[in-house]
Parts: C-alpha cells; structure tokens; sequence
C-alpha cells in the first residue's frame, strides 16, 4: 500500500501543533495548581508577583504614568504615581483572577462576582429585542462570562484567537461552562446576524473603549482630555440589528468582589443621530475611570493616534 508522503506545508502545520501541545503540557498544570488555590493564598502570590513586575521588571510603567499624566494634568507628580502603584497592584490581581477563573466554582463565582440588575436584561427580552452591552477595561471584565448563571438568555462574549490553538481551546471551554459563548472577533457579526434573521434574541457584549485601528477610525472625540478615535461598532451594530444599546459598569467593591450594573442607554438606536449614544457611553465610562482611576487598564496605548486625526 503506497503512503502519502506530506507536503511541507502539512508538515510544518503538524510540528506547529505538536509545539503546542508540548508547551500546554509543560504550563497548563502550574496554572491549573495555582487557580486551585483559595482566594487568600492567590492574593499573597499576587502580592509578590506585583513587586516583580512593578520594581524588578517595570512593565510599561512609563506608558502608565503617560497615560495617567495625559488623563489627569492637574495632579501632581506624587499623586501619579500613587495612582500608578496601585493600578498595578489591581493589574496583576486580574491576572490572577483570570488564572482562577481556571478551577472557581459556580458558588465562588457567584459570590464574588454579583449582578445588580439583571431584571432590566428580562424586560428588554420580554419586549422581543436583543441587546448590544457595552463595557470598559475596567474592575474585572473577564469574570462577566459568568453572567448566565443568573439569566437564561443566550450570552455572548467576543474573544480574539491567539498563537497556540490548544490554550485556545482550553480557554473558551473555561469561560463557556458559565453558559455563555465565546465567539471570535471575526465571527460576531455573522453571529449576530443569523440570530437576527431566525429571530433568535441574545446578549452581546463588548468592549468598546479601547483604540481602534487607524483606518477603521470613522469617528473622533475627547476621552479623557485627549482627541483619540473612538469604537462605534457597538453603535452599528445595534442600529442595524434593531438591539438595545445597554451599558455595563463593573465596580470593585473590595479585593476579589465586584459588583456589575446594567443601565438602558438606548431602547431603539435607530432614534438617535450617530455616534450620539457612543457618546454618552463613553461620556460614562470617563466619569468611572475619574472617580477611582486605579482600577482603569492603563497600560494599553490608548492615546497612540492622538494628532493623527484627519481634518475635513
């Protein structure tokens, strides 16, 4: 019997893979022992973890403390960099908490992670529409995969696919047994788009306030203080898919509890100029990140198109 010899393509792709799973074997069980750790524990490794990236590495501390003197021009030098220290300790705790979203419970979950409204979410759906929810990089936004314990609408979350296809996957199953879905970036609008035309409703949430691609920049404001290119897809999309435009602000009440609150900005979009309630969602996300900034995600290059907007 004559045996297909690979091409190089196929032969590459099987070593690609075969890479994978040789570093998902070697990595995957120190991350898996170390979400199995209860909540103290965790905290006291983030404790540690956060003085080697703050003191030893310096992870982006200076594209922190830019964004920061940017935000915040009137405060002082030393006020800056109080609010940069303890950005970092919230920055490596949502790593660990990423990690322990690994092995916690329904139960732990529940408890630490509490939705204050969710009845507005019924009401819109009773109503016969789907919603579009839009939330910030701020407190912990990865534990809001866990919102279909409290509701039975199908929920979906946006994710974007990385390099090794065997995390990938350990990753979505993780946050899918919540009873959400995870769909890739690409795929959202097809999504959302088959659950139109089957008259399918859903929740779909994204995050909408960081910076987009240069050339997808169809629309400029201040955030912050600064002129930046602002997301307006969520905006699109509710309008072209009759959802209702919901907005999620996630509060840290303390170390490893949030609680999130929903709140209607736009029961039918189509009634609104554009980018008017892109605006005042972002409008609120500015008015968080003023009243406590350290829990904000300050080491994203948020104001890197800043002078680069087109004059018409």
């Amino acid at each position: 019997m004559k045996v297909k010899k690979q091409t190089r393509f196929e032969l590459k792709y099987d070593i690609c893979i075969c890479m994978q799973k040789i570093i998902f074997y070697i990595f995957y069980p120190f991350i898996w022992l170390l979400s199995k750790a209860p909540f103290p524990v965790l905290y006291a490794i983030s404790d540690f973890v956060y003085f080697i990236v703050y003191y030893l590495v310096g992870y982006r501390k200076g594209l922190a403390l830019s964004n920061l003197k940017r935000a915040f021009p009137n405060k002082t030098e030393k006020e800056l960099l109080v609010l940069r220290r303890k950005f970092y300790h919230h920055f490596v705790d949502i790593f660990m908490e990423m990690i322990k979203t690994f092995t916690i419970s329904k139960k732990q979950m529940m408890k630490h992670y509490t939705f204050k409204n969710v009845s507005l979410l019924e009401e819109i759906a009773d109503k016969g529409k789907s919603m579009v929810i839009v939330g910030s990089h701020y407190g912990n936004w990865e534990w809001v995969v866990s919102l279909n314990l409290h509701i039975a609408i199908n929920a979906y979350a946006t994710y974007t696919k990385i390099n090794n296809k065997i995390f990938e996957k350990k990753i979505k199953t993780t946050r899918e047994r919540f009873g959400g879905y995870m769909i890739l970036k690409e795929d959202t609008i097809p999504n959302i788009r088959t659950n139109y035309k089957n008259k399918t409703i859903g929740i779909y949430g994204l995050l909408s306030d960081q910076s987009p691609q240069i050339g997808r920049a169809f629309y400029w404001a201040d955030f912050l203080g600064v002129r930046v290119p602002i997301h307006t897809g969520a905006e699109m999309l509710a309008k072209k898919y009759d959802c209702a435009y919901v907005n999620m602000q996630i509060n840290k009440i303390k170390r490893g509890y949030y609680e999130v609150k929903f709140e209607l900005l736009a029961e039918n979009p189509k009634d609104f100029s554009n980018y008017q309630i892109t605006d005042i969602f972002i409008d609120k996300v500015e008015k968080q990140i003023r009243e406590k900034p350290e829990y904000y995600f300050w080491t994203h290059n948020r104001f890197k198109h800043e002078g680069k907007e087109k004059k018409a």
